[in-house]
């Protein structure tokens, strides 16, 4: 695996920032996915190249790098914050941590009671706080939010409770607010990269992790892990970001568009996922390579992970985002 993130580095170090083109020029911009064109990540960001040339209507290129061409989503920001080898992409807001203490706040365990409350929230630009934070660290911008799949622990042995969770091995995200909240409820969570969590459950490294369906199902995690807690512990936002420096190098009516894009094509995103989550959980489970397995003590694992949110709300001064959150009707 460290060969690929070097080719990977290797790769990207060979692609340079898109310079501002006189009017015969065409300008390209490069995106990246760590995943295939049947996942709703790339499908979302196909839908933004599609969207900004019907807007810019003048020659500009697209090269989107799938399946990790060019490494994982926590490199694709990095690159996106210097101004080099990526132009656009999506990202968990996990990734972002390094630049803004808030960013992975954006889609934290129990933020959202169901996929209305989520899209109340996005709708009404309730986090905009954050992503202008993280712009203006990370001279990243948030030109739209992708996402909607419901998370559960995919797990290789049967859990339905919080006994049964208790000193459970999990992969988490690297961010703070999810190891913390996630061993409030008892587990032990540890931080593996993401392409490294298959491996680690075949080895017995952990037992555990959690995704939505369209990560388990693209990254066959029910091969090693068939059993699907659901936990419904979180409905993911997954920004469709694009780099600072390079949006400064565009002209003027190129920026209009891809903002324009940005809100659309994360809007596609999630329109993708939130509608498919459920089926493709269901196919895993008719070609009997997944068991769902009710989780009975979801209310109580949220009472314990609701002063967890509420303490790291205060700790990275979103607290007055988390009451309106938590006010949205």
């Amino acid at each position: 695996m460290r060969r690929i993130i070097m080719g990977a580095c290797a790769l990207a170090a060979t692609l340079a920032m898109p310079a501002l083109a006189s009017a015969q020029e065409k300008i390209t911009l490069h995106g990246a996915s760590q995943f295939n064109d049947e996942h709703a990540f790339t499908k979302a960001m196909v839908k933004f190249e599609e969207v900004v040339k019907q807007c810019y209507g003048k020659p500009i290129e697209f090269v989107l790098h799938k399946n990790s061409e060019l490494g994982l989503e926590k490199q694709y920001f990095e690159y996106m914050s210097q101004g080099r080898a990526v132009d656009y992409a999506i990202v968990s807001p996990a990734h972002m941590s390094t630049f803004s203490k808030a960013a992975p706040f954006i889609d934290a365990p129990f933020l959202f009671r169901d996929l209305d409350h989520w899209n109340t929230v996005l709708d009404q630009d309730l986090l905009k706080p954050i992503a202008d934070e993280i712009g203006k660290r990370a001279d990243v911008m948030l030109i739209g939010y992708a996402g909607g799949g419901v998370r559960n622990i995919f797990v290789n042995k049967p859990v339905q409770s919080l006994a049964d969770l208790k000193g459970l091995k999990v992969r988490v995200q690297g961010a703070p607010i999810w190891s913390r909240t996630f061993a409030a409820t008892g587990m032990s969570p540890t931080v593996i990269a993401y392409n490294e969590v298959y491996n680690a459950i075949q080895n017995g490294v952990i037992s555990a992790g959690e995704n939505e369906a369209a990560g388990v199902e693209q990254m066959k995690f029910f091969e090693v892990a068939p059993n699907l807690a659901m936990t419904e512990h979180a409905i993911t936002i997954r920004p469709l970001v694009f780099s600072g420096k390079t949006y400064r190098n565009l002209p003027a009516d190129l920026q209009q568009c891809i903002v324009k894009a940005g809100k659309e094509g994360g809007a596609h995103g999630r329109k993708i996922e939130s509608s498919e989550d459920t089926a493709k959980l269901e196919a895993l489970e008719k070609a009997g390579k997944l068991k769902r397995i009710a989780f009975k003590d979801r209310a109580e694992m949220k009472k314990l992970v609701d002063p967890v949110l509420t303490a790291y709300a205060k700790e990275i001064e979103a607290d007055k985002i988390l009451e309106q959150i938590n006010n949205m009707k």
